[in-house]
């Protein structure tokens, strides 16, 4: 948690990217389905499928969310950095719409492997979340000027160039 977010930043993007194709991966999965035979409106569209449509659409919701939640950390510097923490701030709804999505739609919701994995998942990202509410993990809660601040000396550290977006220095990309 004392870590500068720059540290974390490879980590956390390829979690993101992982979570995505994740969420991809079950969309396709589930057109397999011999059960359900759902179609692709079904398994993209909010309140189409008719199989526990309010569990199904909030698990659409949610990986809707996420996807377009996760891209749009390639978008920050054209949304601007502030703008783009606040957006990034929705990403704990998408997520914890998509465990409402596994509690409620779930078929093996009710088993106590599955409430185990879940609890694996839930419990650290609470213990984080409380962290983060209390002062522990300020790395993505900095204002744009403490940001702005610490910018030059950062990136120096990080071997990166320091790109100005408003009046927050945020890292760029080697290369880009």
């Amino acid at each position: 948690l004392r870590r500068r977010g720059g540290e974390r930043a490879p980590i956390h993007e390829a979690l993101s990217l992982s979570a995505i194709a994740a969420i991809v991966v079950h969309g396709a999965a589930l057109l397999g389905d011999g059960f359900l035979h759902p179609s692709v409106a079904d398994i993209t569209i909010p309140f189409v499928s008719s199989y526990k449509s309010a569990w199904t659409s909030i698990g659409i919701v949610a990986g809707w969310s996420t996807i377009l939640l996760g891209l749009s950390y390639y978008a920050r510097r054209m949304i601007g950095s502030t703008r783009w923490r606040k957006l990034h701030r929705f990403t704990a709804l998408a997520w914890l719409l998509g465990l409402v999505h596994a509690l409620g739609e779930g078929t093996d919701a009710g088993q106590l492997w599955f409430l185990a994995m879940v609890a694996l998942v839930a419990i650290p990202a609470l213990g984080l979340l409380v962290a983060r509410l209390l002062g522990g993990g300020g790395g993505a809660a900095r204002t744009a000027q403490q940001t702005a601040g610490a910018g030059p000396s950062f990136a120096a550290r990080q071997g990166e160039a320091a790109v100005e977006v408003s009046s927050a220095r945020i890292p760029a990309r080697s290369g880009a």
